[in-house]
């Protein structure tokens, strides 16, 4: 059985699906990081060069070859919710986790680990909140479980995903 991890940048899918691999023994697989292999660009610069639409189809494409895969942590994209194939490839073999946050402590934990440079600039908040606004029911509709990470150490999500897929598996 798969586990993907979904949720906005900030909420923790690096952190936990690199501890839940090696909690669990899975293969750790990062949807950005096959598109950058796929594509010799990073997600950022596939966007900027080719557009939002054609990284959603790269992404798709991944995604549907990737979930042929067992026994591996997802940690998908952030918009990756925005495609419904992408969701029921997820789901073929394996559960998708929804990692949420409050919005004030993904800007806190983004400006602390300075993970993108577009996520600086003072207009990222309200950008990032119309998008969460735009991706919530859609992550909530596609998962089998949701996690609020806000006051949660990584180690804790890791607990809990581990306990749900126990349950899953009786």
């Amino acid at each position: 059985m798969n586990i993907s991890l979904m949720g906005f940048g900030g909420t923790g899918k690096t952190a936990v699906s690199r501890l839940l691999a090696r909690t669990l023994g899975k293969k750790l697989v990062s949807t950005d990081e096959e598109i950058a292999k796929k594509t010799k660009l990073s997600v950022d610069r596939l966007v900027k060069r080719y557009g939002w639409d054609k990284a959603l189809e790269i992404e798709s494409d991944v995604i549907d070859e990737l979930s042929s895969l067992d026994e591996c942590i997802f940690d998908t994209g952030s918009v990756a919710v925005l495609r419904n194939e992408n969701i029921i490839n997820l789901k073929r073999n394996g559960l998708i986790v929804f990692l949420t946050c409050d919005p004030k402590v993904i800007e806190m934990r983004i400006r602390k680990g300075q993970e993108k440079a577009d996520f600086m600039k003072k207009n990222y908040i309200d950008k990032m909140k119309g998008i969460l606004d735009e991706c919530q029911d859609k992550y909530k509709r596609a998962s089998d479980y949701t996690i609020d990470t806000s006051g949660l150490s990584p180690e804790e999500v890791c607990d809990l995903i581990a306990h749900y897929v126990q349950m899953e598996l009786h």
